[in-house]
Order: structure tokens, then C-alpha cells, then sequence
């Protein structure tokens, strides 16, 4: 953490100007983001633009956040962190100060997000991590510390990003930054080694974490008080399995993941299909016929699905912004 002295140093008030040494560009200090271990995000305004501007006292804190950012800039189509737009000094009366800025995301967390629209949205913007997830996967990093307030819902359409890389970590080496709840090590479960399963575990809690917003606190312990958690939920049954294969670090990779909750949400598509108004008879027959047709539409590819479901979702958004 930043000692206290430091953190004052850092504590820059709204209206301060922030000029880079070496590139000399002018940031206006609007208000502060966030406090972490490694440094102080602020609002600023650059060129009459929100942008968010990260100080740290640590310059390979630093150094190492910029080249996630560069890292995420050369993988195509991955949207999970800011894009980066800056990175420079600023010398002030207390000394140097190593500072780069980003892209300012704005919009509401995964959680508010959650409580605003509906708990439909659950599945669709997990699928969307996971996307993005073995994406980041398949460059060699793990994202780490994966939690609903580093991500933040932007749109329309609604889709995720992240505003904080700062537990972004290289494959094989010790997790940097994480938070409890989400840590499978917390838990019991798993080392703090960084490994795919490791982000997939955080997902994992970040379902659960959806069906109980204020968390919960751990007392036993292990998988059986998760499991516990999860089988006290109506929304989380379904995707016990699911969640229980991610805790126990069972996924390979996050495509195998996110193809299993295509499946489940098929599956429950299906079930939610009404009986057609009839005699029984009919209805049979209609069933019969419904079955033979989902069995063709089984054969459709993954992603069709996802985006009739986001479809369907964001038509139920839009219509409740006109409202």
C-alpha cells in the first residue's frame, strides 16, 4: 500500500493543471477516480475530453500497466482495458511524478448495472468477458484482479470493459493485485500462481456475487460454502455446475467455460417455450413439432445465439430509456 506521505503527495485537488515534462501536453485535474496500492486515478480534461490520469509512486508499477495497455492495444477486438493516450512526468515542488493517462470509461459498474437492468443481463455480459478473457489468455497474460467495480458497462449497445489493469500479470508469475472475495487462495481453492483457471475462478464469484450484492462473509470456508451459497439462490442453480467446474479450476480455458453457459441458457430457452393452447393432443403434437425444430436450431452456431440474446436484452434496454 502507499504510505500515508506519499498518498498526500498524490492527493491532487480538481482545477490543478498537470503538464508532462517531455511531451508538454496540459491536464486538468477534475476529480479524483480511485485509491489503490499502486497509485491515484483521477478526471481530467484534456482538449475539452474526459480522460482518466494514473499517478504512482511506483515507476515499474508504472512502466508495467503501460505495457499491458500496448499489449491490449495489439490484440484485435479485445475491449477489456482503456486504450492508452499518454505517458510522461510531472515535475512538481515534492519531486518527479511518473503518470500516464487512458481512456476515461464511463458508465455504471457490472453490480449497478445488474440492479438497474435485470438479473438477465448476468449471462450476457459474463459471455462477453469470457471472450474478451481468452483473448487475453491466448497473449499470455491473466487479468487477476477480476472484481464487478473494475468493470464498467458502457453502450448502447451495452457492452463491458475494465478500468483497472493494474493486477494484469504475466503467465506463471505470482498474481500482483487481487481482492478476496474473488481470490481463489482466500478460498482455499487454488495457489495465487497466474494461470487462466485463476481469472476463471474471480468469474466464477462474480456470478454468485450477482445474486448476492453485498457479498458474503467466509466462514467455513472451501468449496462446500460456496456451493452452499450458490444452492440458496434460485437464479445461481442452474449454473451450479458451471460455477462449481470454474472454483474447482476444472476449465481448461475460458471458450470451454462460456460454450457451457451458451448451453445452459439454451437450455433453459427451451424450457420457457409455452404449451400452445389446445387440446392435449395438440399439444403433444405441437411438442413434437417445437422438439424436431429446436433440434435444427441446435445445430446453430454459438454466436447467433449470443447476439439473439443480446438482441432481445437490448430491445428491453432501449425501450426502458424511453420510459
Amino acid at each position: 500500500m502507499m504510505n500515508n506521505s506519499l498518498k498526500n503527495q498524490f492527493k491532487v485537488t480538481p482545477g490543478t493543471i498537470v503538464k508532462g515534462k517531455w511531451h508538454g501536453n496540459r491536464y486538468t485535474i477534475i476529480k479524483e477516480l480511485g485509491c489503490g496500492a499502486n497509485g491515484i486515478v483521477y478526471l481530467a480534461e484534456f482538449q475539452n475530453q474526459h480522460v482518466a490520469i494514473k499517478m504512482s509512486e511506483n515507476g515499474m508499477s508504472i512502466t508495467s500497466e503501460v505495457n499491458v495497455l500496448k499489449s491490449f492495444a495489439k490484440a484485435q477486438g479485445l475491449a477489456l482495458g482503456p486504450s492508452l493516450l499518454d505517458v510522461d512526468d510531472w515535475e512538481t515542488k515534492a519531486g518527479k511524478i511518473s503518470f500516464y493517462t487512458m481512456e476515461y470509461i464511463h458508465g455504471p459498474d457490472f453490480m449497478s448495472f445488474i440492479q438497474q437492468k435485470g438479473k438477465a443481463w448476468v449471462s450476457v455480459l459474463v459471455l462477453q468477458l469470457l471472450s474478451d478473457l481468452e483473448k487475453l489468455h491466448q497473449k499470455g497474460w491473466v487479468f487477476g484482479d477480476l472484481k464487478p467495480e473494475n468493470l464498467i458497462i458502457t453502450g448502447p449497445p451495452p457492452t463491458i470493459r475494465c478500468i483497472d489493469v493494474g493486477g494484469t500479470t504475466i503467465q506463471g508469475r505470482a498474481i500482483k493485485e487481487f481482492t478476496e472475495f474473488y481470490d481463489r487462495g482466500y478460498w482455499g481453492l487454488g495457489s495465487r500462481k497466474a494461470d487462466p483457471a485463476y481469472d476463471l475462478f474471480a468469474a466464477g464469484m462474480i456470478i454468485i456475487n450477482s445474486a448476492y450484492p453485498k457479498r458474503f462473509v467466509k466462514t467455513t470456508g472451501g468449496l462446500n460454502q460456496l456451493i452452499s451459497a450458490i444452492r440458496q439462490k434460485n437464479e445461481l442453480q442452474s449454473y451450479e455446475n458451471i460455477i462449481k467446474k470454474a472454483l474447482e479450476g476444472q476449465y481448461q480455458s475460458a471458450a470451454a467455460m462460456r460454450h457451457d453457459i451458451i448451453e445452459i441458457n439454451r437450455r433453459d430457452k427451451n424450457k420457457a417455450v409455452p404449451h400452445a393452447v389446445g387440446s392435449r393432443g395438440t399439444r403433444q403434437a405441437r411438442s413434437r413439432q417445437t422438439y424436431k425444430k429446436q433440434k435444427k436450431k441446435g445445430n446453430l452456431t454459438e454466436t447467433v445465439l449470443v447476439i439473439f440474446v443480446i438482441f432481445i436484452l437490448y430491445a428491453v434496454y432501449v425501450y426502458g430509456q424511453i420510459l
